[in-house]
């Protein structure tokens, strides 16, 4: 019997192995697999600017007194994501404005030129084309954003701080995100929030999903974020960019509600609930659809609407000529309208300036010569007169009609205006409510 003990006791030590080892697990896991299908279409950009720089006491030093503006040379870097093999790149528009040369450089270490093809500075996105593509070039598929579920696996890539493809990996935070950026003049809305953290370099890189379709585009619009991030919508950038390779611009729409966030406090310090509208154009589209001053939209296209900032998204990503269904909330309960927005009228920007200022402008030998026309109004309330120039309307200078109208039809749905004039060797600034 010992003998027989002893046999299964050395046959025991000896079966682990005899027997084939167990399988490690796959390190090749879904993120892994996700970065090598998408990586190659993702860029390093560099923007090269010219800057002005006044001399200083260094400057007057070694170089003699010289009081022009220096120009010197200065650099900014971003990612990109190619979305077309002829070379079409989507990036941000913070990381090229006012570049005067642009190289992309792939994965691989190829440098590619490129020109813009034009950029949107409200929705901070940006089209640029490859001057000499060659081959065609890997590219990206866009995903939606409209059936991103709060928690799912998303992938970011780009170059933080000149660390060429950095990969982050986190989940979908939440959605529907307001946010201001570190100007301070701009609010963007619709962000998709990310716990993948986005540091400078990163701006205009993708954000994908787990099958590697891009579903945002990233920006870093604060400064000093600790492990957040933000993501541009791919259904808003999708318009944009149609836009902007068919037009070379972005076309604003138009339906003619005014309005603001109504809110469930009194104090308007409430939970949002709605866009109250305050005033509708004369023969705009939200007039012949029915809509009527006092009414609330409370969704478009079955997509709640709680904020000014929502309803102008949604129709940012609708377009002129696309039909939609808006759910308003009035004193004969709450009914559905199907509105289609329409471009502006060419002549928007100055017709409200003669209808909510009482004034109108006119180019001039040095500018835009403003009018008075309606000394009730209020322009002549504010003390602006007949002879002052326009320099300036929401922080983009105006130079004749054409840009006026431009300027406020991009913000048709502001409640203030922002106006700089100039009177004789002064300058002054102006803010007037809007209905």
């Amino acid at each position: 019997m010992r003998r027989i003990f002893a046999a299964f006791t050395t046959l025991a030590a000896l079966l682990p192995a005899l027997l084939p080892a167990s399988p490690l697990p796959s390190r090749r896991s879904e993120v892994v697999e996700v970065v090598e299908k998408v990586a190659p279409a993702v860029v390093n950009i560099a923007a090269e600017q010219m800057v002005r720089r006044r001399s200083n006491t260094w400057d007057d030093f070694f170089f003699g007194l010289d009081p022009r503006p220096r120009r010197e040379r200065a650099q900014s870097l971003g990612s990109g994501a190619i979305i077309d093999p002829k070379g079409i790149i989507l990036t941000n528009d913070h990381v090229i404005s006012g570049a005067s040369r642009i190289i992309a450089t792939t994965k691989s270490g190829v440098e590619l030129e490129c020109e813009v093809v034009g950029s949107d500075a409200d929705n901070d996105l940006a089209v640029l084309r490859v001057k000499k593509p060659g081959a065609p070039l890997p590219t990206l598929k866009l995903g939606t954003s409209s059936d991103i579920l709060i928690g799912e696996t998303i992938v970011a890539i780009g170059n933080p701080f000149g660390f060429s493809n950095t990969v982050t990996a986190g989940v979908v935070s939440a959605l529907g995100r307001s946010v201001r950026g570190n100007d301070n003049q701009r609010v963007y809305t619709d962000f998709i929030q990310i716990d993948a953290p986005i540091n400078p370099g990163n701006s205009g890189g993708p954000v994908v999903n787990i099958q590697g379709e891009m579903i945002g585009i990233a920006t870093a619009i604060i400064g000093g974020a600790q492990g957040i991030g933000f993501a541009i919508p791919v259904d808003r950038a999708r318009r944009i960019v149609a836009d902007i390779r068919q037009f070379g611009q972005v076309r604003a729409v138009w339906i003619g509600a005014h309005g603001r966030t109504v809110t469930s406090g009194d104090d308007g310090q409430g939970r949002p609930r709605g866009f109250l509208v305050g005033s509708i154009d004369p023969g705009s589209p939200a007039e012949k659809a029915g809509i009527k001053s006092g009414d609330t939209v409370v969704s478009i296209d079955g997509a709640p609407v709680e904020s000014q900032e929502a309803f102008d998204t949604a129709l940012s990503t609708r377009g002129p000529g696309k039909p939609m269904k808006i759910a308003v909330r009035g004193k004969a309960g709450e009914r559905t309208l199907t509105i289609s927005g329409e471009a502006p009228p060419a002549d928007y920007g100055m017709r409200r300036l003669r209808s909510n200022l009482g004034m109108t402008v006119r180019a001039g030998s040095e500018g835009l010569r403003i009018t008075v026309v309606d000394p009730r109004a209020a322009a002549a309330k504010a003390g602006l007169e007949t002879g002052d120039v326009l320099i300036a309307l929401n922080g983009t200078e105006v130079r004749d009609a054409e840009e006026v109208n431009r300027v406020l039809a991009r913000d048709q749905n502001r409640t203030t205006l922002v106006m700089e004039v100039a009177r004789g060797r002064f300058a002054y600034t102006l803010t007037f409510p809007l209905d």
